[in-house]
């Protein structure tokens, strides 16, 4: 297991998968007021926990939250969410990781301001901050400003979004795609709708639909194999179930516990 975590730096590329989900929409980027967008799957105080592993061994865990109090920016309502990935105690003399995300994702248009990024993997280090200008359509890293398209997401961002998408309405076979800024450029990334499926995890037995991020040369995903993510079919869109194979072993992230919701889990069975 020491080797498979060394070069595949399982728990963050994993759960980073849940962040490949977001259809592009349409609207002028460049008006004096922002896009309204419809948000029935999340609210201030959910959170969603998560073990991170390899085959039968419990490795990680990993968490979504977003933040209980009101965020402000630019006078606009925000949702302050955060992420973090980190290894088992008992496993850190092995490999150490320590990863944090965080975005200020506005309330009513659901488009980010600012993305920051802490990595900690064994002597690996980066950090990361980006703020965005979603009336301008630029991205600005602290030393350089980018043009990018209408829409632009970060991963975080990215993956709160797509669930506010109407995913019944999809047959099996769609392929939509994301546009995400990520450093310092555009990533472009497919991905698939594929079938419903019930599924059981430590939170619960959920059914669900099961979707596949699709790889394109010079995005920010990278699997030997294809991830696959399952999500509630209800209201909240919950991710439940990540999981991917490489030639020795499944890596899976699955969710544990889970609160705030804004919806009733109608997709949970028992």
């Amino acid at each position: 297991m020491k080797n498979y975590i060394l070069n595949k730096k399982n728990y963050l590329n994993i759960i980073l998968a849940f962040f490949a989900l977001i259809a592009s929409s349409n609207y002028n980027a460049n008006a004096e007021e922002l896009r309204k967008a419809d948000n029935n799957a999340f609210t201030y105080g959910e959170r969603l926990d998560y073990k991170v592993g390899y085959s039968f061994v419990t490795a990680g865990r990993g968490y979504f939250q977003i933040m209980p109090k009101i965020a402000k920016i630019n006078d606009r309502k925000s949702y302050d969410i955060k992420f973090r990935v980190y290894s088992l105690e008992s496993l850190r003399w092995i490999y150490q990781v320590d990863d944090a995300y965080s975005t200020i994702l506005d309330a009513e248009a659901l488009l980010p301001w600012k993305f920051q990024q802490r990595i900690r993997e064994g002597k690996y280090k980066k950090d990361a901050s980006v703020e965005f200008d979603q009336y301008k359509n630029t991205a600005f890293d602290g030393n350089k400003t980018y043009n990018v398209p209408n829409d632009i997401f970060d991963i975080v961002s990215a993956f709160y979004y797509v669930r506010t998408l109407n995913l019944k309405n999809m047959r099996n076979g769609t392929i939509f795609y994301l546009q995400n800024f990520f450093d310092g450029k555009v990533n472009k990334l497919g991905v698939k709708i594929h079938k419903r499926e019930t599924i059981t995890v430590e939170a619960g037995t959920f059914e669900t639909i099961k979707i596949e991020p699709l790889v394109v040369k010079g995005g920010l995903f990278k699997s030997e194999g294809n991830i696959f993510i399952w999500l509630t079919d209800d209201e909240n869109k919950m991710p439940v179930k990540v999981s991917t194979k490489i030639l020795i072993g499944d890596v899976y992230a699955e969710l544990t516990k889970y609160s705030g919701l804004k919806n009733p889990t109608d997709a949970r069975k028992r």
